[in-house]
């Protein structure tokens, strides 16, 4: 076993009809990737993410560069992946820590739902996350760089109570046995604009696969904090923030982005089948050179470029909802990086089954998240994503999550596994209280 590549040993390559076929002019690095050249990378990147580039989402290809685990979930997957099984049902059985299938087997018929447990329980953030004031950015089809609007949010952040690393205590925290819950998620409050100051959502993660998530939205204008049915969390934020008015219009802060969107896919795992539909090489912005990220000026700030992508060993897996959980975006082409464990791409697909929206990532891998920190320092290099575009195909509308945003003070942004937050920050006391 070696590093953090011993998990692929196992795994033969497959790729299935469903895939796009490969390009027949393969890029190389130095190459610069524009609408006027976009046919080369056709099959290179997801259907979706090509309409990107076709619409002027500039690329500038380099070198593939190795990614590393940190020592401590290396350590911990090494410990107790062994014990780790997939029950019938494909819930996660007897995990602690680190990632929970490091040996996967193509002829195994539950493989596409072990990649998604090893997405979910991913080398990014294990004990802990608060990313503070992150912005985003809405655009239309015809936005010269001006975003319709904007959104900050003074935190974005997890507790989890399982899959501890690092912070005391490790590697569970008692609350998971009193509570039930793998973890907590808050995005709150948010700081502008003006009108929605002090919005916030919560999401409790529940361990047992048949609990569904329990959501608390708070409402400045009612001034009370509310539940929410989880299956709303895959319409866009907007339509979440804007609900408060009562009306049936369209908010006037709309956004493309849904909750479970968030880092590609934040919905339960239990809540969808999975198919695996292969691995390829693909392109994907892994080392991304700037933080903050820069509104791409080709397409009228809808994605951010040009950034530097390279080829990765990709697996893409089909989730689509279980039935009855009536959601907005009922199947999902997740691209996921065989050695981060991170989405780089997902294409979205509506009721019809017609391609809809795609999202794309942009990551960066080093020590700290902007080259002048002076708290948010890491012994060693770990994955920061920087950016996320979901873009809506169907009317050309587009957001953009900025992290760090590049207008914020708070520029180191990312604090992870550093005990900022603690289960008491997850309260609807605690967000209520932020957002007075």
């Amino acid at each position: 076993m070696h590093g953090g590549h011993f998990f692929s040993i196992a795994l033969v390559s497959l790729v299935l009809a469903a895939l796009p076929a490969p390009a027949l002019a393969q890029v190389k690095p130095g190459d610069v990737i524009t609408r006027d050249n976009s046919y080369k990378v056709k099959g290179l990147v997801s259907p979706g993410n090509l309409m990107l580039v076709q619409q002027g989402m500039t690329m500038d290809i380099v070198p593939s560069e190795k990614l590393d685990w940190p020592p401590p979930y290396k350590a911990a997957t090494e410990k107790y992946s062994p014990q780790v099984q997939l029950g019938s049902d494909g819930s996660l059985n007897n995990y602690v820590a680190g990632l929970p299938f490091p040996l996967l087997d193509v002829n195994d018929p539950q493989v596409g739902a072990k990649i998604m447990w090893n997405f979910s329980f991913k080398p990014l953030y294990n004990d802990d996350l608060d990313l503070r004031d992150p912005e985003v950015a809405s655009f239309n089809p015809t936005s010269n760089g001006t975003p319709l609007n904007y959104f900050t949010v003074g935190h974005f952040s997890f507790y989890n109570n399982i899959g501890r690393i690092e912070i005391p205590p490790v590697p569970t925290d008692p609350d998971a046995q009193a509570s039930g819950i793998r973890y907590r998620f808050g995005f709150y409050p948010i700081l502008e604009p003006a009108p929605l100051r002090g919005w916030g959502l919560l999401r409790y993660r529940y361990i047992k696969p048949d609990t569904e998530d329990n959501v608390f939205v708070y409402r400045p204008r009612s001034r009370r904090v509310r539940r929410q049915q989880a299956s709303t969390l895959s319409d866009a934020i907007g339509q979440l923030a804007g609900a408060e008015s009562g009306g049936g219009g369209a908010s006037p802060y709309a956004s493309t982005l849904d909750p479970d969107s968030y880092f590609g896919f934040s919905a339960k795992v239990e809540d969808y089948n999975y198919k695996f539909l292969g691995e390829r090489d693909m392109l994907a912005s892994v080392h991304a050179k700037n933080s903050p990220e820069v509104a791409c000026p080709n397409d009228g700030g809808r994605t951010v470029c040009p950034e530097d992508w390279e080829m990765r060993h990709i697996y893409v897996v089909e989730a689509d909802s279980k039935p009855n959980k009536n959601v907005s975006i009922p199947r999902r082409i997740l691209y996921i990086d065989s050695e981060g464990w991170f989405i780089t791409a997902s294409d979205q697909y509506d009721r019809q089954g017609q391609l809809w929206k795609t999202i794309a990532t942009f990551q960066t891998f080093r020590d700290r998240p902007v080259p002048d920190a002076k708290v948010a320092i890491y012994p060693y290099k770990r994955v920061f994503q920087l950016a996320l575009v979901d873009e809506d195909l169907a009317n050309g509308g587009s957001s953009v999550i900025y992290m760090p945003g590049p207008n914020s003070e708070e520029r180191e942004c990312w604090y992870i596994d550093m005990g900022t937050v603690n289960n008491s920050t997850f309260q609807p006391q605690t967000m209520e209280n932020y957002g007075h």
